[in-house]
């Protein structure tokens, strides 16, 4: 899109004649908000707290020229320039791998654009990203907010504590909880206090299944709350929410928006490896914003952090129902890869799944990659028919995890997918390969994680086959064992 200025605002056209592309003008003028203005208050929800493209907005540009005019709405350059070098506002991407150059329709140039960012839409050199500048909606509280009828252990409690003290001072905090804690939980008194104090919050998490496992709880437990379900193709996307979980890539489209951001599962793939993601979660929260941090598996420099009295944390080190974390045993299993070449698995890896066979033990088996996968699964299913196996691209992925739920299936090989996110009451797990790099000390730490969730069934054996030690599998299990001897030191295990 090109603009010109006149006065002290920008007019959109189509003609090239003293016009530019956004990016080119040095200045964007910010009008006076008119009070007497009469701004349209489903524009107002649309854009509080967002950075949008024209093309996510369902109002005509004559409308929304109206609305700039008078104050309520700015705009702002999608792609910026530092020192000659392209930088895309909305994804924060310096990176000069990611642009290209394509002929726009709209500005009528060669046009430079953000692969980075290109599922949210493009942003391009002549792209305006659209905010709100007047009035946030009012918030409408329920007389009660929080229903959630459940009680917490003394290990949340503290940590529910803390939350809420982080979230009225506005200060950051990580909640550094075993697998199985109760982590959403500890949250809800937090949550209560900030929508109390007319607060904007926001769940932020890495995966779409955990926004859709914990909308519905939050609805439940906040039911006289609007809670707003954001990631990939959801229905939600346009509504304005006191309370909203997301996929960390739905923040992309926020901007200064929440009073509180919580960040669940801090050490999970993409959002370790992806920058934007960060960037986007930075750019969502306000200025002052309380930051929440949830992880079982906060990595190496978080955890010196955390020692050194650097970074502020609290740990839940025990699951609610006091029992200690299933520690894992390492066992050699020799060279497997050769052996699986010749159809051949370790006799003690063959001995381990007839046991939990023989006594109906219902197994997660994890493989460190696809192929080595699938060359196992006809040797185990010589043993059992009903045994099946899943990976991330596997099209009957959901069916065969609900298959397993159901105690259909005794026996589920699995690659890193369902290290995190998934939980069957009785179980025990097995990791073949433990030594290959994948197998990270966050990955075995919350793959052991999966055995003895269940109150009912609070143990479950953990054994990780190996060809070789190495320094992740040592560090976890080390995890484990000092999250136990705090337990056991804090009172929070009986055993």
């Amino acid at each position: 899109m090109r603009f010109y200025q006149k006065e002290n605002h920008l007019i959109p056209t189509k003609e090239k004649h003293n016009s530019l592309p956004i990016s080119q003008i040095p200045n964007i003028p910010q009008p006076f908000l008119n009070p007497s203005y009469s701004f349209n208050p489903d524009l107002q929800k649309l854009l509080t707290g967002k950075q949008l493209l024209l093309d996510d907005i369902p109002y005509p540009l004559e409308d929304i020229q109206h609305h700039y005019e008078n104050g309520y709405i700015t705009y702002k350059k999608g792609i910026e320039y530092n020192r000659n070098k392209p930088v895309c506002f909305r994804c924060g991407n310096k990176d000069t791998q990611w642009f290209a150059i394509f002929p726009c329709s709209r500005c009528g140039e060669q046009c430079l654009y953000c692969r980075k960012c290109l599922m949210m839409g493009r942003i391009s050199a002549c792209t305006p990203l659209l905010g709100w500048n007047g009035p946030a909606p009012d918030h409408l509280l329920p007389e009660k907010i929080l229903e959630w009828k459940g009680q917490l252990s003394e290990g949340q409690q503290i940590a529910s504590n803390h939350v809420v003290d982080a979230i009225q001072q506005n200060q950051e905090l990580l909640i550094w909880a075993v697998c199985g804690a109760g982590k959403t939980e500890v949250l809800f008194a937090g949550i209560e206090a900030a929508l109390a104090a007319g607060k904007r919050v926001c769940i932020a998490t890495p995966r779409t299944d955990v926004v859709l496992e914990l909308s519905p709880r939050l609805k439940a437990a906040f039911p006289g709350m609007t809670v707003a379900s954001l990631y990939g193709g959801s229905e939600d996307r346009h509504l304005y929410a006191p309370l909203t979980i997301a996929t960390t890539h739905q923040l992309l489209r926020f901007y200064h928006a929440f009073d509180t951001v919580i960040l669940d599962e801090v050490d999970a793939f993409p959002y370790t490896v992806e920058e934007s993601l960060q960037y986007a979660a930075v750019q969502a929260r306000k200025p002052d914003a309380a930051m929440i941090y949830l992880t079982a598996t906060p990595n190496e420099k978080w955890q010196r952090e955390c020692c050194t009295g650097k970074r502020a944390f609290t740990t839940i080190p025990a699951r609610f129902h006091r029992h200690p974390l299933p520690v894992p045993h390492f066992t050699w299993c020799g060279n497997w890869q050769k052996g699986l070449k010749k159809d051949k698995l370790p006799a003690n890896v063959i001995l381990w799944v007839k046991e939990r066979l023989r006594n109906d033990k219902q197994t997660l088996l994890f493989f460190p990659h696809i192929a080595l996968m699938e060359k196992a699964l006809p040797i185990l299913r010589l043993l059992a028919p009903a045994i099946e196996a899943v990976h991330a691209e596997d099209p009957y992925r959901k069916e065969k995890v609900q298959k397993m739920r159901d105690k259909n299936i005794p026996i589920l090989l699995t690659t890193t997918i369902l290290e995190r996110g998934v939980t069957f009451p009785n179980i025990d797990v097995a990791v073949v390969g433990a030594e290959d790099d994948i197998f990270t000390e966050s990955a075995l730490v919350q793959i052991a994680g999966r055995a003895g969730r269940s109150k009912d069934y609070p143990g479950g054996v953990v054994t990780f086959f190996h060809y070789g030690k190495t320094e992740a599998m040592l560090k976890a299990r080390k995890q484990m064992i000092n999250m136990n001897h705090e337990g056991v030191k804090r009172g929070l295990i009986d055993s």
